[in-house]
């Protein structure tokens, strides 16, 4: 086991290095340029059709679920320990500086997630009970015809989902409780399982029927809280901006507890961070927008630029803020316990909003994952095997309350990077069905309304659906 142990840690090391978060951004970059960075200058419109839209029902189009149903599942997924502890974690080790890092990923990572759910859409198959499929397994093998790659990714999406959407999750939530409450871990392993069993084995549509009202909920709550911090210390606000800004290029050192960044560890950890928290080049998002009701790919394409615009630059960005006009960032605490330190120093009893906020995130995490998980887990092996799928699933959401096979955490993280190889290699090669989507979308968006027109149709000869088809 300790072999394994040291390979995995070779192979994550490379997943989350350089060379991948370079190939992450560059992807977002490249089709950012192809398509003109439509995503950024069209994205008032994007926002109007999305952010004040969100609840506005929708019948246009086929789908298992709402255009925001999908989205909360792909968020709830999304939002996790990473918005809280993550961003913490990147400020401690890589100074204020590193903020500025996530926000970038973030701006090319709108880009690549819009170019995901494109994809997943556009190439999204449904079987005989009218249920739609999608994500990159499916856009990789029916777009560029290799099914072996597809496979790959899915078996990566399988078995990740058991440790970073599953286990990693629950243990947060478990020592969390414990810690602010004194909570036996055994007894929310208990509840957890029961809750998360209830919802999963509804499959999608209940998923999306929770998460539609988790998500903004748990977004409201944390959201405030930090605001009132922040405004609390609104004269430390020009400040923190000053740090974020200041130390972005200069590699400011930090002071208080730890070794002084320097200008590439602000980077790689501002940037893995956010690529970490949004997933965005990962692939796993796309599988739920696939499931959407819409009429055109680009129309449910925004929703996915909107995931990561409320993951990073919105909760992200309440965290940092909240770490840095506290004062205790450079205390040499790290993670959660310095997002919870941060808070109790804003407002008293302010640990407890970290407390529950963790919590909401990382129990929406396990059912957005879940879904995830079972889709691989289907394509893999065919839908007979989605409720054994579900019940090694939903113990191990025990399991992880206790501690349990805590090196499966490791060697999971791992593949969950691994997810992005095959997927991003999907994106850079049709990345002329994303260019042609959008073309066609802006000529007109309203004509798509109510339209039963196959947008399959508009696509070139090399483009068209090849026949590794799964039901």
């Amino acid at each position: 086991m300790n072999t394994i142990l040291e390979v995995n840690k070779l192979i994550g090391e490379f997943v989350w290095g350089w060379p991948m978060l370079i190939l992450l951004l560059g992807t977002g970059l490249f089709i950012g340029i192809k398509t003109k960075f439509i995503v950024l200058s069209k994205f008032g419109y994007i926002m109007k059709n999305t952010l004040f839209k969100m609840f506005k029902k929708s019948s246009a189009g086929e789908g298992e679920v709402s255009a925001f149903q999908a989205v909360s599942t792909a968020l709830a997924a999304t939002v996790g320990t990473g918005n809280i502890a993550g961003v913490a974690l990147a400020i401690a080790v890589g100074g204020p500086g590193a903020v500025f890092w996530m926000w970038l990923s973030a701006l090319l990572g709108m880009t690549t997630k819009f170019s995901e759910v494109i994809l997943s859409i556009t190439y999204r198959v449904k079987d005989d009970q009218g249920s739609f499929y999608g994500g990159p397994m499916y856009y990789i093998s029916r777009g560029l015809g290799k099914n072996w790659l597809a496979k790959l990714f899915a078996l990566f999406g399988a078995l990740a989902s058991f440790g970073i959407g599953c286990m990693t999750q629950s243990n947060s939530i478990a020592e969390v409780l414990k810690s602010s409450f004194n909570v036996n871990p055994m007894i929310v392993g208990i509840v957890l399982a029961v809750l998360s069993g209830i919802v999963i084995i509804g499959g999608i549509k209940r998923i999306g029927q929770v998460t539609e009202k988790l998500v903004p909920f748990m977004a409201f709550f944390y959201i405030l809280g930090s605001m009132i911090i922040i405004i609390i210390n609104a004269n430390q606000i020009p400040h923190a901006f000053n740090l974020i800004f200041s130390s972005a290029f200069t590699g400011q050192a930090a002071v208080g507890g730890f070794a002084g960044s320097t200008l590439m560890m602000a980077m790689r950890n501002g940037i893995a961070r956010g690529v970490f928290t949004n997933e965005a080049g990962l692939g796993s998002a796309p599988i739920a927008h696939a499931a959407a009701t819409t009429d055109h790919p680009v129309r449910q394409g925004m929703w996915g630029v909107f995931e990561v615009f409320m993951d990073t630059i919105v909760i992200c960005t309440m965290t940092a803020l909240v770490v840095l006009v506290s004062g205790v960032w450079n205390s040499g605490l790290q993670g959660a316990a310095l997002t919870s330190a941060a808070f109790e120093e804003g407002i008293r009893g302010g640990k407890y909003i970290v407390s529950i906020g963790l919590t909401l995130f990382a129990f929406s995490t396990i059912l957005g994952w879940s879904y995830y998980g079972e889709k691989c887990t289907q394509y893999l092996l065919g839908k007979k095997f989605i409720t054994p799928y579900r019940l090694i699933f939903i113990p191990l959401v025990f399991v992880g309350s206790i501690g349990g096979l805590q090196s499966i955490w490791a060697i999971s993280d791992t593949l969950n990077g691994l997810m992005a190889i095959p997927n991003l290699i999907g994106l850079l090669f049709l990345s002329g069905v994303v260019v042609t989507m959008v073309r066609d979308f802006f000529k007109d968006p309203e004509r798509h309304r109510n339209s039963d027109r196959e947008y399959l149709d508009i696509l070139p000869d090399k483009y068209k659906p090849r026949d590794h088809i799964h039901k």
